[in-house]
């Protein structure tokens, strides 16, 4: 069975597909959609089904923080957002 690619719609043949996050690409379409560095298969994060490499997904869909500041604390409160990120990112 053919699999098309998420990227730009056309088949991925078995010869040259790269499996990510449960989906076949080509080669040249698992990239960075902000900075379009390279990915390599499972090595990467995922936020509304586009790929991004993990630089650029933290810097735009980390987890931000608030300083409310008192009189005697500073407290930090952080936003984050519903994400899907592949496991082995932060394998040790």
């Amino acid at each position: 069975m053919v699999g098309y690619c998420p990227i730009c719609g056309k088949p991925v043949y078995f010869g040259e597909k790269k499996r990510s996050l449960g989906r076949d690409y080509h080669p040249l379409c698992l990239k960075c959609q902000r900075c379009n560095r390279q990915l390599t298969a499972g090595q990467h994060a995922e936020y509304d089904e586009k790929p991004y490499c993990s630089y650029c997904y933290l810097k735009m869909f980390g987890p931000r923080g608030t300083a409310i500041h008192t009189h005697a604390h500073t407290y930090i409160v952080w936003h984050t957002h519903t994400h899907t990120i592949s496991e082995s990112l932060f394998a040790v």
